[in-house]
């Protein structure tokens, strides 16, 4: 185990300890349109854990994720649309609601899982890049790197803020 690894696993420990009494938002899977003995079944997004999120950065009990997208549960209904991307939004709003989730409860799907391992040996997963045996993260598409550790005890400041 690198220094690199070390310090994430040792970081991660204690934001969850500090998160403990913080609230979770649901973490989900896309399930594409099926069709089962003649009947075709809507596509759906289910819940299939918990999460605090930290900005670029989802942590559960057991593992980090890199963010993807989110929705928030609405009941499917009959609208107009004058934009097909308000369709589509709608669309994966229905689903989550299809799935389970309570309606106006967001959830996060197409998240994908940070690989310490990759980190480890001096890579990059997700947002998170060790470099020069210290962890940074990439908190936007266009952004610049940042220290981990001062981002996530950040990201856990403005969490606190919002209670």
């Amino acid at each position: 185990m690198t220094a690199a690894s070390g310090s994430a696993d040792a970081l991660f420990s204690e934001v969850r300890a500090q998160l403990a009494a913080m609230p979770t938002e649901l973490i989900g899977e896309y399930r594409p349109a099926k069709r089962v003995i003649g009947i075709t079944r809507a596509p759906r997004i289910v819940a299939v854990g918990e999460a605090w999120h930290l900005g670029a950065l989802l942590v559960t009990a057991d593992a980090v994720l890199a963010t993807g997208d989110v929705a928030r549960s609405l009941e499917p209904s009959r609208k107009g649309y004058t934009a097909i991307s308000a369709r589509e939004r709608d669309e994966l709003r229905f689903a989550a609601y299809r799935g389970g989730v309570p309606e106006g409860r967001a959830i996060h799907y197409n998240w994908t899982p940070i690989d310490f391992s990759a980190l480890a040996s001096g890579g990059t997963s997700g947002p998170i890049v060790a470099q020069g045996g210290e962890l940074k993260i990439r908190w936007s598409a266009a952004g610049g790197l940042a220290p981990l550790d001062s981002y996530v005890r950040e990201r856990i400041e403005l969490a606190r803020g919002l209670m």
